[in-house]
């Protein structure tokens, strides 16, 4: 599938050392660039792939196992892409943005909410105030921001403009505006290569017609609901390549009996349908609230599945495997990276338990 949509990814990462792209400034993120990967969910009449979520989701796995800060990167330009894609009606300015993605192949950062102590993952983290006439001014921080130092443009989330409907508006600008900054971040080694670094806006003057509402008076928009479906449909692909990295360095040594190794690919595969059951589901249409709470629940199935894969995968590899190299021990730490990602489960308990029952799932 991933050399279907990008002819010569797979080559390209295969040829080059793990570690290699796992730190700042990375190769791997050109590379990417250079072969089209910006425009993977793209419509082809804009100059994309027009990948479905099927074939993204097989591509971001088979991503992660060859470079997983590559594929962790990615997901946050495609989240934002996708989301984009959901606002209703179309808007030509939107289209011309994404023909300039796809044709350009420019990377979009996302400023899209994130998880914060005591905050919704729904509420904006970028203030708005009046510029000079036909501006906005924003002023905050995104941290940490996949792909801060190689974006071209930056989209955020800020309350709605005046004359919008409540809820929340975006707006999607070069990412070399005056008043944007980065700064230094992310201080583990792990899934350095990302670029989640923190970026700061200090008056910055975005023009009115960069904004467009996303919707939520009184809970979660309908785009939103689509987002954030999509976010976590990419991110849980991403982390279960990861896993499935480890799991197939056992099956290409050999280690472990034949049960074992049947019970890692059990682990993975069995993961991986779940996944894939979404994503035919948003095939066919099933992308709302209902639809949101059930992704959920496979991705916290999954986050289980990798931890019991990723266990048994190093266990099996050995004390040799482990201490020989640094990959291993970075695959295993890399690959828990998904439950950090929110919502986390402890969070989402009660609402999720609400859901189960026959509520709208509203997350906090």
């Amino acid at each position: 599938m991933l050399e279907e949509l990008l002819p010569g990814l797979d080559a390209a990462l295969g040829g080059l050392p793990l570690m290699e792209m796992e730190r700042h400034g990375n190769p791997s993120i050109p590379i990417y660039r250079q072969l089209g990967g910006p425009g993977l969910l793209i419509p082809k009449q804009l100059g994309g792939r027009e990948a479905s979520p099927l074939e993204a989701i097989r591509a971001q796995r088979a991503i992660a196992c060859r470079a997983p800060s590559l594929a962790v990167a990615t997901t946050m330009h495609h989240f934002t892409i996708a989301t984009v894609l959901e606002i209703d009606p179309k808007q030509p300015e939107l289209d011309e943005l994404l023909e300039s993605v796809a044709r350009d192949n420019l990377y979009v950062g996302s400023g899209f909410a994130e998880g914060r102590p005591g905050a919704s993952i729904q509420s904006a983290t970028i203030a708005i105030d009046r510029g000079p006439k036909g501006y906005v001014k924003l002023n905050g921080s995104k941290k940490p921001c996949s792909l801060s130092h190689s974006m071209d443009l930056f989209t955020v989330s800020t309350p709605p403009l005046e004359g919008m409907d409540a809820g929340l508006a975006t707006a999607m600008f070069p990412a070399d505006t005056p008043g944007i900054e980065r700064r230094p971040f992310w201080n583990s080694p792990i899934l350095a290569g990302a670029e989640s670094d923190e970026v700061v806006l200090r008056d910055v003057l975005v023009p009115e017609e960069a904004f467009f509402p996303l919707g939520g008076s009184g809970r979660v928009s309908a785009v939103q609901d689509r987002g954030f479906l999509w976010f976590e449909l990419l991110i849980t692909a991403a982390y279960l390549g990861i896993a499935s990295a480890l799991v197939e360095r056992v099956l290409l040594s050999g280690r472990g009996g034949p049960a074992e190794r049947v019970s890692l690919a059990t682990e993975v595969e069995g993961a991986m349908a779940a996944l894939e059951g979404i994503a035919r589901g948003m095939e066919a249409g099933e992308r709302g609230n209902s639809e949101f709470g059930r992704m959920l629940l496979v991705r916290y199935a999954v986050q289980s599945a990798i931890d019991r894969a990723t266990c048994l995968a190093v266990e099996l590899l050995g004390g040799n495997a482990f201490i020989g190299s640094s990959e291993v021990s970075y695959l295993f730490a890399a690959a828990r990276g998904l439950s950090l990602h929110p919502p986390a489960r402890p969070v989402t308990a009660k609402r999720l338990a609400e859901y189960l029952a026959g509520s709208l799932l509203i997350l906090d």
